[in-house]
């Protein structure tokens, strides 16, 4: 898909991390941008550091009467082309902690809410924008694109909300993308490794260093702009659809 002057991207988690960096990496490429994030401050300060065409709009993605606004403010922009989901959460937990404990329920559905079913509140407000909208040339009309994870592989211990979430994200990917063939809107899931992003920046540099250790190459952590150009790339690509794509660097999760 071309990105012309008119052309908008919807992102979530915009405003730090994959989703800042997949912003700056559209706008950089022609698009306009909506940058869906809970986080205020730190969106208003991206918008404005990017300039015209850019707006900051506050959502719970998993919030059914909040992303509407967002998209709407896309629909301001220009035409919605493009929604990208990043926001996502991902606390630890066991099925049954060292105490004997179960894991806490409403953390497992907080975790399902925000990361699949935000991530599908999503998906169906920008899809339905899309399918509304006019054709371009090679009757294509949009592209969404999630986030998954390698965990929906191989998630580790105390991953197992997370990993849960996260397989949901990669199994609806499919289904979605035939859903949404006759009316020229792909759907592409993305699933990273580990990232130098700003849920890993509160971690020991021992730490990161051998999450690193163990990637096989390159061995270092993902840049945030390497996901952004993988981005770019889905969406200049037509052929690719209804595929889940790793950014990995080889990486096999260990069970820890």
């Amino acid at each position: 898909m071309k990105i012309q002057p008119d052309t908008v991207a919807l992102v979530t988690g915009g405003a730090s991390g994959l989703g800042e960096a997949t912003v700056r990496r559209l706008v950089a490429a022609g698009a306009r941008a909506v940058i869906v994030d809970l986080n205020r401050e730190r969106g208003e300060a991206v918008a404005a550091d990017l300039g015209d065409g850019v707006v900051y709009a506050e959502a719970n993605v998993a919030d059914a009467d909040q992303v509407p606004a967002a998209v709407a403010a896309a629909g301001e922009l220009g035409t919605l082309r493009i929604a990208v989901s990043c926001a996502g959460i991902g606390p630890a937990a066991k099925v049954v902690g060292r105490d004997g404990s179960p894991h806490d329920l409403e953390k497992f559905r907080k975790v399902i809410e925000v990361n699949l079913i935000g991530t599908f509140n999503v998906l169906r407000l920008s899809a339905a924008a899309m399918c509304a909208s006019e054709p371009m040339d090679d009757g294509e009309r949009g592209v969404v694109i999630n986030t998954a994870s390698v965990a929906a592989y191989e998630g580790q211990v105390g991953q197992v909300a997370y990993a849960s979430s996260k397989g949901g994200v990669l199994g609806m990917t499919l289904p979605a993308a035939r859903d949404l063939m006759k009316n020229g809107v792909r759907v592409v899931t993305i699933a990273p490794g580990t990232f130098d992003t700003p849920l890993l920046a509160g971690l020991p540099e021992h730490v990161t260093e051998a999450l690193a250790a163990g990637i096989p190459f390159p061995r270092r952590l993902g840049k945030p702009a390497e996901y952004g150009q993988l981005v770019e790339s889905i969406v200049r690509n037509p052929y690719i659809n209804g595929e889940t794509i790793r950014i990995d660097g080889a990486l096999r999760m260990p069970p820890r």
